[in-house]
């Protein structure tokens, strides 16, 4: 019997440590250094339900000069992770920007108010509408 897979794909500003989240989660070893990530994939085995599946973690570059590329990530993902420095308040902005724009999640939230202000979002709506998302605080 095949192992299931489930995707993972990790979106946010360039710098804010996506990265690191995924380098520090496979190897439990914090990286002593920055480097920028174009695009990296990882793969851990993590148990549900006592039962095996592979987590296979994709790691997107966050600067806009990606923007084309990075939803080349998307398909197939079943969760992604919104991340933003706790930090640096503009990946914040950023987060709200791209990710509540979606007419879709208008629908079925009441989300007027953050609208105007949110950025990552609207990018996977437009992608992946029905997939879910966590927003994940580093650093």
């Amino acid at each position: 019997m095949k192992m299931q897979t489930i995707k993972c794909v990790v979106v946010g500003d360039g710098a804010v440590g996506k990265t690191c989240l995924l380098i520090s989660y496979t190897t439990n070893k914090f990286p002593s250094e920055y480097v920028p990530t174009v695009f990296d994939n990882y793969a851990v085995t993590v148990m549900i339900g006592g039962e095996p599946y592979t987590l296979g973690l994709f790691d997107t570059a966050g600067q806009e000069d990606y923007d084309r590329l990075r939803p080349l990530s998307y398909p197939q993902t079943d969760v992604f992770l919104v991340c933003f420095s706790v930090v640096a308040p503009a990946s914040f902005e950023n987060v709200r920007e791209k990710v509540y724009k979606s007419i879709e999640l208008r629908a079925l939230f009441d989300l007027s108010d953050l609208i105007s202000k949110l950025n990552w979002v609207p990018e996977i709506a437009h992608h992946c509408s029905k997939t879910p998302f966590l927003l994940v605080g580093t650093q």
